[in-house]
């Protein structure tokens, strides 16, 4: 899985740091969220999901790896 947070979109509402503190990291000037590593461990998959579905602004995506697809999906909430 690979994931991205839009930094248009971000307004450091902090949940996703919160939610999967060992996915994102917080800006330090702007509070901004960010990846800590594009690509996620399978073990926190999970975490990605539930901070994508609750960030209000919608700012984070993610791509879900698929070996056995031709072409890769990707996904907002």
């Amino acid at each position: 899985m690979k994931v991205r947070v839009e930094s248009a979109r971000c307004q450091g509402h902090t949940l996703c740091a919160m939610i999967a503190p060992g996915v994102f990291e917080l800006d330090d000037i702007d509070g901004h969220a960010q990846p800590i590593n594009e690509r996620v461990p399978g073990e926190l998959r999970q975490q990605v999901r539930d901070a994508a579905r609750s960030c209000p602004e919608q700012a984070i995506t993610f791509e879900v790896d698929r070996t056995a697809a031709p072409a890769s999906n990707a996904a907002r909430l």
